[in-house]
């Protein structure tokens, strides 16, 4: 599949919604004054990597739940919505991005949702690819800096020129994410592909938003 155009990647969508008043004003806000597309691209990034909490227990497969808007009014998310959050804020400004997917094992999760969703094998992680000097760049908002802290993990950065995707290892040199494989960028969310995905791939998942991630993550990786 041919990945989209940067001329495709400047509308609102359902999904990448900078048409949303609230999704408007954060970008104008969050990209601050002049500089060039990179320099408010990466401020972009900074405000939502760690002003929106990862937050994987409140995943929402509808187009309401995933939409920039409805991430931003909750002021956390799972890598998907805040990947779609980093488009949108993009696009406000006039930068043209896109929502890339692949299929990861991660290890920055909790044991209730290793077990919920039967595997550590995470489809369709979210990123966001950037179009920024002529070329596309990827970035991953996904982990805030207080999480990776807590699992000592070095924060992934993003300077707007190289791309920002997935640690392998953690601080200790132990396992952190493993690429299993791309499943290409898109305009949009490509959501009937990933619920048809999700459904057979985690049959007995059980909804967990009546846990507390952060919680959860803060009793895992207390010191003993």
């Amino acid at each position: 599949m041919t990945a989209p155009e940067p001329a495709d990647c400047l509308a609102p969508t359902p999904f990448v919604d900078f048409d949303h008043p609230a999704v408007a004003a954060f970008a104008k806000e969050a990209a601050g004054g002049p500089g060039s597309d990179r320099e408010r691209a990466v401020r972009l990034y900074y405000a939502i990597r760690d002003g929106i909490r990862y937050d994987p227990y409140i995943i929402d497969l509808s187009v309401g739940g995933l939409r920039a808007s409805r991430v931003l009014e909750l002021g956390r998310g799972w890598c998907v919505n805040k990947a779609v959050l980093l488009a949108a804020a993009c696009r406000a400004i006039g930068i043209p991005a896109r929502m890339g997917y692949a299929d990861v094992k991660n290890h920055l999760s909790t044991e209730r949702l290793r077990e919920s969703m039967g595997t550590d094998v995470f489809y369709y992680h979210g990123y966001t690819s950037i179009f920024l000097n002529d070329r596309w760049v990827k970035a991953t908002p996904a982990f805030n800096l207080s999480l990776c802290e807590k699992f000592k993990l070095q924060p992934l950065e993003f300077d707007g020129t190289e791309d920002s995707i997935y640690h392998p290892f953690d601080l200790t040199g132990q396992r952190h994410m493993e690429y299993l494989g791309f499943r290409g960028e898109h305009a949009d969310v490509p959501l009937d592909d990933m619920l048809a995905l999700f459904e057979r791939e985690y049959p007995g998942m059980k909804r967990l938003d009546t846990g507390d991630f952060d919680r959860d993550v803060e009793r895992e990786t207390r010191n003993p």
